[in-house]
């Protein structure tokens, strides 16, 4: 098999030439490698090796099928997992994650870790650690975050798909960069363990970003399910997800919002995308209403998504300067500014913020009685540049000085938490909506701007509404296919 040929797969697609003995995932792997070889120098997609030597027989619903993970919650025994972090590169772990084991379960055949940002905390890939991921579709672009190393991996054709996981975005964000599919499921249905029971309270899960619905239907089967030591016994659907693909979802309400009270005008290209969407609904006979207004508290949420995030980030620093004895030093300075804001809230600050998430999720759920799905832009603007969101020169060097005269609480009172919500939410502020109300979301690539770049749009549904999300996003694949797209690397 030559590389083109084998990029034109996805994963099934690979799992049953495997199945038929057209291929064996020994020649696979080196393929993958190859293509790994060739791209990676200049993406920065895969920052970790895993020693892989296929088994003569694998078994499973994607035996022999090359496959990365992300280098956080996806623990691979004996490997550090890095968290995106200088302090924790060096760190190994002494057990799979149960996600980990479930893929490798299923056949696949694990042979790298993929890039992130530190502690997997922003909706861009340019961690110090292993340096910026570059979107294969523009090279000076970000690949998105927090999974925006496993998207590059696929959108270059390293792997048909990869794994990722989302607390605020982070699959979905970088699938809308780089032209996949990005499907966050609802709260409980992925296992964290078994060095977690939930993560963020429940607001992080596990997934993949791929180029198709039928790989990320087939891989939501594999991972979903509940663990002994997990926090819920998830309900699983009457039928295989993979069993969606295909079926006819009815006639849908859709409503659709593009304005956030975070960016009140987003780029004009965001709008273009859900134009481009609300064409294809229609067009198959659903209905879509734009709505006057965001179907709950947007500009709220945001600020008790931030209180969360900060407080959970403090926590991490902590906990890795206890594992490794790091100093300041080994942690970068939006992580050590975003640790002192999360410090510096109260207890009960924080678990206002926690309380505060069932009023958004009674919110949505009214909304629901009206409608079957929400359609946003999944991002607000086209991929930003590498570096675009850097600190301003003077802001960092106040930011040094606060932090080094342990005066961090001061931050509260300078423009600094204000630029960090406008630079790390203003471009991608639809995506947090689903992890605090812990329903299910997809993002799908309907869209390449005028500069050729993807902007993919989301759908959130109700809680349960995974086979629904699954069943339009297949029509809309068949509709307005875009797997055959390539990205110019």
């Amino acid at each position: 098999m030559k590389f083109e040929e084998y990029r034109g797969y996805d994963a099934t697609g690979l799992a049953k030439l495997v199945a038929d003995r057209q291929v064996s995932a020994a020649e696979l792997l080196v393929l993958a490698r190859e293509r790994a070889a060739a791209v990676n120098p200049r993406i920065n997609a895969i920052v970790r090796d895993v020693p892989a030597s296929p088994a003569q027989e694998l078994s499973g619903p994607f035996a022999g099928v090359p496959f990365l993970i992300k280098d956080i919650a996806q623990d691979y025994a004996g490997l550090p997992t890095s968290q995106g972090s200088r302090a924790l590169k060096s760190l190994p772990v002494a057990e799979h994650a149960t996600v980990v084991q479930r893929w490798i379960d299923a056949g696949l055949v694990i042979f790298g870790k993929t890039n992130l940002p530190e502690f997997g905390a922003k909706g861009i890939t340019e961690p110090v650690a292993w340096g910026p991921a570059r979107n294969p579709w523009d090279v000076q672009r970000t690949p998105g975050g927090s999974s925006g190393g496993s998207a590059a991996a696929v959108a270059a054709g390293i792997v048909p798909c990869a794994g990722a996981n989302d607390g605020g975005g982070s699959i979905r964000i970088p699938a809308a960069c780089c032209g996949l599919v990005g499907l966050k499921p609802g709260r409980g249905l992925t296992p964290m363990g078994p060095a977690l029971g939930e993560f963020m309270h429940g607001a992080a899960v596990q997934g993949v970003v791929s180029r198709t619905v039928r790989d990320t239907a087939a891989m939501l089967d594999v991972i979903c399910g509940g663990e002994p030591f997990g926090p819920y016994a998830p309900g699983m659907p009457a039928s295989p997800f993979a069993s969606s693909v295909g079926a006819d979802p009815g006639k849908l309400r859709i409503g659709v919002r593009v304005p956030s009270a975070i960016n009140p005008t987003p780029h004009p290209e965001a709008f273009a995308a859900v134009e481009s969407a609300v064409r294809g609904l229609t067009e198959l006979g659903h209905h879509v209403e734009e709505l006057p207004q965001a179907p709950y508290d947007d500009a709220a949420l945001a600020r008790d998504f931030l209180c969360s995030w900060f407080v959970y980030i403090a926590r991490q620093v902590a906990e890795a300067k206890r594992l490794t004895g790091a100093g300041n030093e080994s942690f970068e300075r939006d992580t050590l500014i975003m640790a002192a804001l999360g410090r510096a809230t109260s207890g009960v600050e924080y678990l206002d913020a926690v309380e505060r998430r069932h009023e958004h999720t009674k919110r949505l759920t009214e909304f629901f009685d009206s409608y079957d799905l929400l359609l946003t832009p999944t991002l607000a603007t086209p991929p930003p540049k590498i570096g675009e969101f850097d600190l301003p020169i003077a802001l960092q060097y106040g930011a040094d000085a606060l932090i080094k005269t342990r005066t961090t609480r001061l931050l509260r009172a300078t423009n600094i938490v204000d630029d960090m919500v406008d630079k790390n939410l203003g471009w991608v502020p639809y995506t947090q909506l689903a992890n605090l109300t812990g329903r299910p979301a997809i993002s799908l690539p309907l869209h390449w701007t005028a500069d050729a770049l993807p902007l993919g749009v989301q759908f959130v549904a109700p809680l349960g509404g995974e086979p629904l999300l699954l069943q339009l996003a297949a029509q809309l694949e068949q509709a307005l296919p875009w797997a055959d797209r390539q990205a110019p690397l």
